[in-house]
């Protein structure tokens, strides 16, 4: 079961990784400032919840030090505010005319 749990968070790891960099790509590539920013938006929720995830994964996986646990409250807390930008740029991006 935790074996299973593992590999399910790492697959989520490398997933939101790869989405990462796509849209990072396709933001640098595209001319549109709208479409720009919205692939902006997408790799910020992507990163957000990839780091979410390593620090899930770190918690789970290994035993719990002091300093693993604050590296780990810290990846939260930056994949959190990661999210939150992605969204609220998302939404701003979004209600713009294009």
């Amino acid at each position: 079961m935790v074996n299973a749990l593992h590999w399910a968070i790492v697959i989520i790891i490398c997933g939101t990784s790869l989405l990462s960099v796509y849209f990072s790509f396709q933001a640098r590539r595209s001319t549109d400032t709208r479409v720009r920013g919205l692939n902006a938006a997408r790799m910020n929720m992507s990163m957000g919840i990839m780091l979410i995830f390593i620090a899930l994964f770190m918690m789970l996986a290994y035993s719990g030090s002091t300093v693993k646990v604050i590296i780990g409250a810290l990846f939260i807390v930056l994949g959190l505010f990661n999210l939150f930008a992605g969204l609220r740029n998302g939404s701003v991006y979004r209600s713009m005319k294009g």
